[in-house]
Protein backbone atom coordinates (compact mmCIF):
# COMPACT_ATOMS: atom_id res chain seq x y z
CA UNK A 1 0.00 0.00 0.00
CA UNK A 2 1.68 3.06 -0.70
CA UNK A 3 1.91 5.99 1.99
CA UNK A 4 -0.92 8.68 0.90
CA UNK A 5 -3.43 5.38 0.40
CA UNK A 6 -4.35 5.96 4.34
CA UNK A 7 -5.53 9.84 3.07
CA UNK A 8 -7.78 7.70 0.71
CA UNK A 9 -9.05 5.12 2.55
CA UNK A 10 -10.15 7.71 5.41
CA UNK A 11 -11.92 9.56 2.83
CA UNK A 12 -13.48 6.01 1.50
CA UNK A 13 -14.73 5.63 5.13
CA UNK A 14 -15.71 9.26 5.13
CA UNK A 15 -18.00 9.01 1.81
CA UNK A 16 -19.61 5.37 3.45
CA UNK A 17 -20.95 7.70 6.15
CA UNK A 18 -22.77 9.88 3.90
CA UNK A 19 -26.69 8.75 3.13
CA UNK A 20 -25.47 6.92 -0.23
CA UNK A 21 -22.35 5.03 1.03
CA UNK A 22 -19.31 3.93 -0.85
CA UNK A 23 -18.23 0.89 0.99
CA UNK A 24 -14.59 -0.55 0.96
CA UNK A 25 -14.51 -3.91 -1.60
CA UNK A 26 -11.56 -6.45 -1.32
CA UNK A 27 -10.03 -5.36 -4.40
CA UNK A 28 -9.53 -2.24 -2.70
CA UNK A 29 -10.70 -0.46 -6.29
CA UNK A 30 -13.16 2.29 -5.01
CA UNK A 31 -9.48 3.70 -4.11
CA UNK A 32 -8.30 4.33 -7.35
CA UNK A 33 -11.63 5.93 -8.09
CA UNK A 34 -10.71 8.50 -5.63
CA UNK A 35 -7.15 9.19 -6.89
CA UNK A 36 -8.78 9.42 -10.44
CA UNK A 37 -10.67 12.53 -8.58
CA UNK A 38 -8.69 13.91 -6.23
CA UNK A 39 -5.28 14.78 -5.12
CA UNK A 40 -4.28 13.76 -1.38
CA UNK A 41 -4.70 16.80 -0.60
CA UNK A 42 -7.80 17.72 -1.77
CA UNK A 43 -8.92 14.21 -0.49
CA UNK A 44 -7.94 15.14 3.25
CA UNK A 45 -10.31 18.45 3.07
CA UNK A 46 -13.12 16.46 1.53
CA UNK A 47 -12.90 14.08 4.18
CA UNK A 48 -14.23 17.66 6.30
CA UNK A 49 -17.25 18.05 4.12
CA UNK A 50 -20.36 16.17 4.29
CA UNK A 51 -23.80 15.88 2.72
CA UNK A 52 -25.10 19.22 4.29
CA UNK A 53 -23.66 22.23 1.95
CA UNK A 54 -21.84 24.67 4.16
CA UNK A 55 -20.67 28.10 3.37
CA UNK A 56 -16.29 28.24 3.12
CA UNK A 57 -16.15 29.63 6.16
CA UNK A 58 -17.58 27.02 7.89
CA UNK A 59 -14.97 24.27 6.44
CA UNK A 60 -12.46 26.63 6.89
CA UNK A 61 -13.00 26.45 10.61
CA UNK A 62 -12.50 22.82 9.99
CA UNK A 63 -9.45 22.70 8.10
CA UNK A 64 -7.40 25.75 8.96
CA UNK A 65 -4.80 23.02 10.44
CA UNK A 66 -4.65 21.82 6.86
CA UNK A 67 -4.96 25.40 4.10
CA UNK A 68 -2.85 29.03 5.25
CA UNK A 69 -5.90 30.82 4.22
CA UNK A 70 -9.65 31.09 3.10
CA UNK A 71 -8.40 32.41 -0.05
CA UNK A 72 -5.90 29.06 -0.68
CA UNK A 73 -9.58 27.06 0.48
CA UNK A 74 -11.66 29.00 -2.12
CA UNK A 75 -9.07 28.04 -4.44
CA UNK A 76 -8.37 24.20 -3.89
CA UNK A 77 -12.21 23.83 -3.57
CA UNK A 78 -12.97 25.35 -6.98
CA UNK A 79 -10.74 22.86 -8.38
CA UNK A 80 -12.25 20.03 -6.73
CA UNK A 81 -15.59 20.93 -7.45
CA UNK A 82 -14.06 21.61 -11.33
CA UNK A 83 -13.28 17.44 -11.56
CA UNK A 84 -16.91 16.53 -10.31
CA UNK A 85 -15.72 15.57 -6.36
CA UNK A 86 -18.14 17.78 -4.75
CA UNK A 87 -21.44 19.79 -5.37
CA UNK A 88 -22.16 23.40 -4.70
CA UNK A 89 -25.75 25.37 -3.98
CA UNK A 90 -26.80 28.70 -3.42
CA UNK A 91 -27.63 29.69 -0.12
CA UNK A 92 -28.95 32.92 1.13
CA UNK A 93 -26.75 34.68 -1.76
CA UNK A 94 -23.98 32.73 -1.21
CA UNK A 95 -22.41 29.59 -2.13
CA UNK A 96 -22.37 26.39 -0.28
CA UNK A 97 -20.65 22.74 -0.54
CA UNK A 98 -20.86 19.37 0.12
CA UNK A 99 -19.93 15.65 -0.93
CA UNK A 100 -21.25 14.27 -3.50
CA UNK A 101 -22.10 10.17 -3.93
CA UNK A 102 -20.27 8.52 -6.49
CA UNK A 103 -23.74 7.51 -8.26
CA UNK A 104 -25.80 9.97 -8.55
CA UNK A 105 -23.00 12.70 -8.31
CA UNK A 106 -19.17 12.29 -8.83
CA UNK A 107 -19.65 9.67 -11.66
CA UNK A 108 -21.89 11.90 -13.43
CA UNK A 109 -19.57 15.01 -13.35
CA UNK A 110 -16.40 12.75 -15.15
CA UNK A 111 -17.94 13.60 -18.70
CA UNK A 112 -14.95 15.00 -19.84
CA UNK A 113 -12.79 13.05 -17.92
CA UNK A 114 -13.54 9.81 -18.79
CA UNK A 115 -10.71 7.15 -19.30
CA UNK A 116 -10.36 3.65 -20.12
CA UNK A 117 -8.82 3.20 -17.08
CA UNK A 118 -11.61 4.73 -15.11
CA UNK A 119 -13.97 3.34 -16.94
CA UNK A 120 -12.14 -0.10 -16.12
CA UNK A 121 -12.36 0.67 -12.34
CA UNK A 122 -15.48 2.03 -12.37
CA UNK A 123 -17.16 -0.98 -13.70
CA UNK A 124 -15.53 -3.30 -11.66
CA UNK A 125 -16.60 -1.49 -8.51
CA UNK A 126 -20.05 -0.73 -9.50
CA UNK A 127 -20.11 -4.33 -10.22
CA UNK A 128 -19.46 -5.77 -6.37
CA UNK A 129 -22.48 -6.80 -4.62
CA UNK A 130 -21.21 -4.42 -1.55
CA UNK A 131 -21.52 -1.37 -3.85
CA UNK A 132 -24.79 -2.82 -5.39
CA UNK A 133 -26.76 -3.28 -1.95
CA UNK A 134 -25.41 -0.12 -0.46
CA UNK A 135 -27.24 1.67 -3.68
CA UNK A 136 -30.29 -0.38 -3.24
CA UNK A 137 -30.53 0.05 0.70
CA UNK A 138 -31.66 3.76 0.55
CA UNK A 139 -35.00 4.90 1.70
CA UNK A 140 -35.58 6.29 -1.27
CA UNK A 141 -34.26 5.98 -4.55
CA UNK A 142 -32.48 9.02 -5.84
CA UNK A 143 -33.98 9.14 -9.29
CA UNK A 144 -37.89 8.26 -10.16
CA UNK A 145 -39.58 7.48 -13.66
CA UNK A 146 -42.40 9.59 -14.84
CA UNK A 147 -44.72 9.40 -17.46
CA UNK A 148 -44.15 10.68 -21.42
CA UNK A 149 -46.48 13.23 -22.20
CA UNK A 150 -48.35 11.51 -24.68
CA UNK A 151 -48.87 8.63 -22.62
CA UNK A 152 -51.02 10.15 -20.12
CA UNK A 153 -54.52 11.93 -20.19
CA UNK A 154 -56.66 14.20 -17.94
CA UNK A 155 -58.42 11.37 -16.21
CA UNK A 156 -54.84 10.19 -14.71
CA UNK A 157 -54.86 13.20 -12.63
CA UNK A 158 -51.28 13.67 -13.09
CA UNK A 159 -49.26 15.43 -9.92
CA UNK A 160 -47.32 18.66 -11.04
CA UNK A 161 -44.39 16.60 -9.88
CA UNK A 162 -45.30 13.50 -12.31
CA UNK A 163 -45.56 15.72 -15.52
CA UNK A 164 -42.74 16.85 -17.03
CA UNK A 165 -44.22 19.72 -18.65
CA UNK A 166 -44.96 21.73 -15.39
CA UNK A 167 -41.50 20.11 -13.81
CA UNK A 168 -39.95 22.73 -16.32
CA UNK A 169 -41.99 25.08 -15.96
CA UNK A 170 -41.88 25.50 -12.31
CA UNK A 171 -38.13 24.80 -12.46
CA UNK A 172 -35.44 27.04 -11.34
CA UNK A 173 -33.38 28.18 -13.45
CA UNK A 174 -30.23 27.75 -14.76
CA UNK A 175 -30.49 24.90 -17.33
CA UNK A 176 -27.61 23.29 -18.94
CA UNK A 177 -27.82 20.31 -21.36
CA UNK A 178 -25.28 17.68 -20.86
CA UNK A 179 -24.11 15.10 -23.07
CA UNK A 180 -25.50 11.38 -21.58
CA UNK A 181 -22.43 10.08 -19.62
CA UNK A 182 -24.16 6.53 -20.31
CA UNK A 183 -23.86 6.65 -23.89
CA UNK A 184 -20.43 8.11 -23.96
CA UNK A 185 -19.06 5.20 -21.72
CA UNK A 186 -20.80 2.62 -24.07
CA UNK A 187 -19.32 4.37 -27.34
CA UNK A 188 -16.04 4.29 -25.47
CA UNK A 189 -16.66 0.73 -24.71
CA UNK A 190 -17.04 0.10 -28.42
CA UNK A 191 -20.89 -0.05 -28.51
CA UNK A 192 -23.50 2.68 -29.73
CA UNK A 193 -26.88 3.23 -28.38
CA UNK A 194 -29.89 1.36 -30.18
CA UNK A 195 -32.49 3.99 -29.54
CA UNK A 196 -30.71 7.30 -30.51
CA UNK A 197 -27.49 8.88 -32.11
CA UNK A 198 -28.03 12.03 -30.69
CA UNK A 199 -25.58 12.92 -27.29
CA UNK A 200 -26.91 15.71 -25.78
CA UNK A 201 -30.30 14.74 -23.85
CA UNK A 202 -29.97 14.95 -20.26
CA UNK A 203 -30.70 18.39 -18.39
CA UNK A 204 -28.84 19.67 -15.21
CA UNK A 205 -31.01 22.37 -13.28
CA UNK A 206 -30.60 24.81 -10.27
CA UNK A 207 -28.09 24.51 -7.82
CA UNK A 208 -26.92 20.68 -9.77
CA UNK A 209 -26.85 23.13 -12.92
CA UNK A 210 -24.41 25.43 -11.66
CA UNK A 211 -21.73 22.85 -10.28
CA UNK A 212 -21.87 21.18 -14.12
CA UNK A 213 -21.18 24.57 -15.81
CA UNK A 214 -18.31 25.06 -13.00
CA UNK A 215 -17.15 21.50 -13.89
CA UNK A 216 -17.17 22.62 -17.92
CA UNK A 217 -19.09 19.53 -19.11
CA UNK A 218 -22.28 21.17 -20.00
CA UNK A 219 -23.66 24.39 -22.15
CA UNK A 220 -26.58 26.98 -20.70
CA UNK A 221 -29.73 26.84 -22.70
CA UNK A 222 -33.18 27.89 -22.48
CA UNK A 223 -36.09 27.18 -20.79
CA UNK A 224 -37.88 26.95 -23.85
CA UNK A 225 -34.76 25.23 -25.59
CA UNK A 226 -34.92 22.47 -22.41
CA UNK A 227 -38.53 21.64 -23.57
CA UNK A 228 -37.96 20.91 -26.94
CA UNK A 229 -34.92 18.38 -26.33
CA UNK A 230 -37.17 16.75 -23.72
CA UNK A 231 -39.97 16.67 -26.37
CA UNK A 232 -37.45 15.21 -29.12
CA UNK A 233 -36.26 12.22 -26.23
CA UNK A 234 -39.73 11.39 -25.35
CA UNK A 235 -40.57 10.91 -29.60
CA UNK A 236 -37.24 8.43 -29.74
CA UNK A 237 -38.06 6.33 -26.58
CA UNK A 238 -36.95 7.31 -23.82
CA UNK A 239 -37.47 7.02 -20.53
CA UNK A 240 -37.68 10.39 -18.35
CA UNK A 241 -36.16 9.86 -14.81
CA UNK A 242 -35.61 13.39 -13.24
CA UNK A 243 -34.46 13.08 -9.54
CA UNK A 244 -36.67 12.07 -6.70
CA UNK A 245 -37.60 15.14 -5.62
CA UNK A 246 -40.75 17.55 -6.37
CA UNK A 247 -38.22 19.99 -7.46
CA UNK A 248 -36.59 18.88 -10.27
CA UNK A 249 -32.84 19.20 -10.32
CA UNK A 250 -31.93 17.45 -13.10
CA UNK A 251 -34.10 14.76 -15.83
CA UNK A 252 -32.22 12.19 -17.44
CA UNK A 253 -33.50 10.61 -20.72
CA UNK A 254 -32.65 6.73 -20.46
CA UNK A 255 -32.54 4.32 -22.76
CA UNK A 256 -32.34 0.41 -21.98
CA UNK A 257 -29.22 -0.38 -23.84
CA UNK A 258 -27.22 2.05 -22.13
CA UNK A 259 -28.06 3.54 -18.81
CA UNK A 260 -26.33 2.03 -15.60
CA UNK A 261 -29.89 2.81 -13.58
CA UNK A 262 -32.25 0.45 -16.09
CA UNK A 263 -29.02 -1.95 -16.56
CA UNK A 264 -29.90 -2.71 -12.33
CA UNK A 265 -32.87 -2.68 -12.86
CA UNK A 266 -32.53 -5.33 -15.44
CA UNK A 267 -30.37 -7.85 -13.41
CA UNK A 268 -32.59 -7.72 -9.86
CA UNK A 269 -35.61 -10.24 -9.15
CA UNK A 270 -38.07 -7.09 -8.34
CA UNK A 271 -36.67 -4.05 -9.27
CA UNK A 272 -40.01 -2.53 -8.93
CA UNK A 273 -39.03 -2.87 -4.82
CA UNK A 274 -36.70 -0.20 -5.71
CA UNK A 275 -38.59 2.00 -7.92
CA UNK A 276 -40.35 4.97 -7.56
CA UNK A 277 -42.99 5.48 -10.04
CA UNK A 278 -46.94 6.32 -9.82
CA UNK A 279 -47.91 4.90 -13.12
CA UNK A 280 -48.56 1.26 -14.56
CA UNK A 281 -48.90 -0.15 -18.03
CA UNK A 282 -52.03 -2.29 -18.44
CA UNK A 283 -53.22 -4.14 -22.08
CA UNK A 284 -56.50 -4.19 -23.08
CA UNK A 285 -56.49 -8.03 -24.48
CA UNK A 286 -59.63 -7.07 -26.39
CA UNK A 287 -57.50 -4.90 -28.80
CA UNK A 288 -54.48 -6.41 -28.85
CA UNK A 289 -53.37 -8.08 -31.50
CA UNK A 290 -50.33 -9.15 -30.83
CA UNK A 291 -47.76 -6.84 -33.16
CA UNK A 292 -44.71 -6.63 -30.88
CA UNK A 293 -44.41 -3.14 -30.80
CA UNK A 294 -44.96 -2.84 -26.90
CA UNK A 295 -42.15 -5.21 -26.71
CA UNK A 296 -40.26 -3.69 -29.13
CA UNK A 297 -39.98 -0.25 -27.33
CA UNK A 298 -40.15 -1.31 -23.36
CA UNK A 299 -36.47 -0.27 -22.23
CA UNK A 300 -36.47 -2.25 -19.45
CA UNK A 301 -37.91 -5.77 -20.66
CA UNK A 302 -41.75 -5.82 -18.84
CA UNK A 303 -43.26 -6.33 -21.76
CA UNK A 304 -44.01 -9.43 -23.88
CA UNK A 305 -46.11 -10.95 -26.19
CA UNK A 306 -47.25 -15.00 -24.93
CA UNK A 307 -46.33 -17.23 -28.58
CA UNK A 308 -49.67 -18.96 -26.89
CA UNK A 309 -52.10 -16.23 -26.65
CA UNK A 310 -50.55 -13.72 -29.25
CA UNK A 311 -51.60 -10.72 -26.71
CA UNK A 312 -49.47 -8.67 -24.49
CA UNK A 313 -48.52 -9.46 -21.34
CA UNK A 314 -47.08 -6.86 -18.20
CA UNK A 315 -44.61 -7.94 -15.79
CA UNK A 316 -45.80 -5.82 -12.87
CA UNK A 317 -42.53 -6.62 -11.08
CA UNK A 318 -40.75 -4.64 -13.83
CA UNK A 319 -42.80 -1.98 -15.50
CA UNK A 320 -42.01 1.45 -14.31
CA UNK A 321 -44.89 3.10 -15.46
CA UNK A 322 -42.51 5.51 -18.50
CA UNK A 323 -45.77 5.16 -21.18
CA UNK A 324 -43.28 4.23 -23.84
CA UNK A 325 -45.05 1.02 -24.76
CA UNK A 326 -48.21 3.61 -24.82
CA UNK A 327 -47.44 6.21 -26.95
CA UNK A 328 -46.10 3.64 -29.81
CA UNK A 329 -48.78 1.31 -29.68
CA UNK A 330 -50.62 1.47 -32.91
CA UNK A 331 -53.99 0.05 -32.12
CA UNK A 332 -53.80 2.08 -28.39
CA UNK A 333 -54.31 -1.04 -26.32
CA UNK A 334 -52.19 -0.37 -23.73
CA UNK A 335 -52.83 2.39 -21.30
CA UNK A 336 -51.53 3.63 -17.99
CA UNK A 337 -52.85 3.27 -14.56
CA UNK A 338 -52.36 5.14 -11.77
CA UNK A 339 -51.15 3.19 -8.97
CA UNK A 340 -53.66 3.13 -5.83
CA UNK A 341 -51.36 5.10 -3.76
CA UNK A 342 -49.32 7.99 -4.88
CA UNK A 343 -46.25 8.22 -3.33
CA UNK A 344 -45.07 12.16 -3.09
CA UNK A 345 -41.39 12.71 -3.33
CA UNK A 346 -39.50 15.31 -1.47
CA UNK A 347 -39.33 18.63 -2.00
CA UNK A 348 -35.07 19.27 -2.60
CA UNK A 349 -32.74 16.53 -2.52
CA UNK A 350 -31.72 17.92 0.88
CA UNK A 351 -34.46 16.68 2.15
CA UNK A 352 -33.89 13.45 0.06
CA UNK A 353 -30.42 13.09 1.25
CA UNK A 354 -32.18 13.39 5.23
CA UNK A 355 -34.73 11.15 4.99
CA UNK A 356 -32.30 8.53 3.64
CA UNK A 357 -29.65 9.22 6.42
CA UNK A 358 -32.23 9.07 8.81
CA UNK A 359 -33.06 5.26 7.65
CA UNK A 360 -29.50 4.15 6.73
CA UNK A 361 -29.50 0.55 6.63
CA UNK A 362 -26.84 -1.00 9.73
CA UNK A 363 -24.92 -4.05 8.92
CA UNK A 364 -27.85 -6.28 9.64
CA UNK A 365 -30.40 -4.55 7.81
CA UNK A 366 -28.23 -4.60 4.61
CA UNK A 367 -27.95 -8.82 5.18
CA UNK A 368 -31.67 -8.69 5.23
CA UNK A 369 -31.77 -7.45 1.93
CA UNK A 370 -29.26 -9.46 0.47
CA UNK A 371 -31.38 -12.74 1.67
CA UNK A 372 -34.32 -10.98 0.12
CA UNK A 373 -32.75 -10.59 -3.04
CA UNK A 374 -31.09 -14.02 -3.29
CA UNK A 375 -34.77 -15.26 -2.37
CA UNK A 376 -36.52 -13.45 -4.94
CA UNK A 377 -34.16 -14.57 -7.08
CA UNK A 378 -34.92 -18.39 -6.60
CA UNK A 379 -38.60 -17.36 -6.75
CA UNK A 380 -38.64 -15.74 -9.85
CA UNK A 381 -35.97 -18.29 -11.67
CA UNK A 382 -33.95 -15.46 -11.95
CA UNK A 383 -30.67 -17.38 -10.67
CA UNK A 384 -28.04 -15.29 -12.36
CA UNK A 385 -28.17 -12.82 -9.36
CA UNK A 386 -26.60 -15.91 -7.49
CA UNK A 387 -23.92 -15.72 -9.62
CA UNK A 388 -23.27 -12.18 -8.99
Amino acid sequence: MAQNDQVYIRLQKHLDRQPVGFPATRSGVEIKILKHIFTPEEAEIVSFLNYKPEPLKTIFRKVRHLVESPDKLDDIIDLIQKKGGIESTIKNGSKHYCCAPLVVGMYELQLDRLTPEFIKDFNEYTSDIKFGIEFLSTELPQMRTIPVSRSIHPQHNVSTFDEVTTLLQQAEDPFVIIECICRKKKSMEGKSCEVTDRKETCLAIGGIARTVLQSGTGREITRDEALTIIEQNQKQGLVLQPSNTEKAEFICSCCGCCCGMLAVHKIIPKPLDFWASNFQAEVDRATCVGCGSCEEWCQVGAVSVSESSQKAAVDLNRCIGCGVCVSNCPTESISLLKKPTEVRPPQTREDLYEIIMAKKKGRFGKLKLTGKMLIDAVRTGQTNLLRS
